[in-house]
């Protein structure tokens, strides 16, 4: 029976116009960084391409040698910059930087990545292995909303989850901003993109730390 852990993991689930207030579970991850405008970096075009064959290639193993079938999981991405109005306000994508990342399950180890990541270095079908690894990351508590539309028309949701809501519960931003590609842009029109828009925080007074 093949596992889906977007249904299994309450935090891949989100409600458009609404921010709630969730706890994240400790996950693994496939990651690489880079820096950029990711609709002209040549390194974030390299990083996507080398991120799912390696992801693939884990979900056929699990499934064949381990007997444990599941969903690759859809694409994230960590966002950050100097200026954090570069994602609201400003705007400017060549401040950005990246993390890109999906989900492995727990199962999986660093020995069958390290297999993955080598054999698929054989086939050349992935151009930067050299910077993937296999990461666990634990955001615990954390703003969240579903953004349906362009990507370019996520600032003014991000204006209001960081300058209204978070401050207005008494939250304070701690980690990087985080969004969850539920959509393919290939195939999907841009008006009816759905992604996942996170913030992780924790108690304190309000503003920026």
């Amino acid at each position: 029976m093949k596992i889906d852990f977007k249904k299994q993991v309450p935090s891949y689930s989100a409600k458009h116009g609404r921010f709630s207030i969730v706890t994240v579970p400790s996950l693994q991850f496939l990651m690489i960084d880079g820096h950029g405008d990711p609709n002209t970096s040549q390194a974030y075009r390299d990083a996507l391409t080398t991120l799912y064959p390696v992801a693939y290639k884990l979900k056929f193993f699990s499934k064949n040698e381990l007997g444990r079938d599941y969903g690759v999981m859809p694409l994230e991405a960590l966002w950050w910059a100097d200026d954090m109005e570069s994602f609201t306000s400003a705007r400017d994508k060549s401040q950005w930087d990246w993390t890109l990342m999906t989900m492995v399950p727990d199962w999986i180890t660093l020995e069958h990545f390290e297999t993955a990541r080598d054999v698929t270095a054989k086939k050349g079908e992935a151009p930067a292995l050299e910077a993937l690894r296999l990461e666990t990351f634990d955001e615990g508590m954390s703003v969240q909303t579903l953004h349906r539309g362009s990507y370019d028309d996520e600032a003014p949701v991000l204006e209001e989850m960081h300058n209204s809501f978070i401050p207005g519960q008494s939250l304070v931003m701690t980690g990087r901003h985080h969004e969850i590609y539920l959509s393919d842009p290939r195939r999907t029109e841009p008006e009816k993109l759905k992604t996942i828009l996170r913030q992780p925080v924790r108690q304190g007074e309000a503003g920026f730390r």
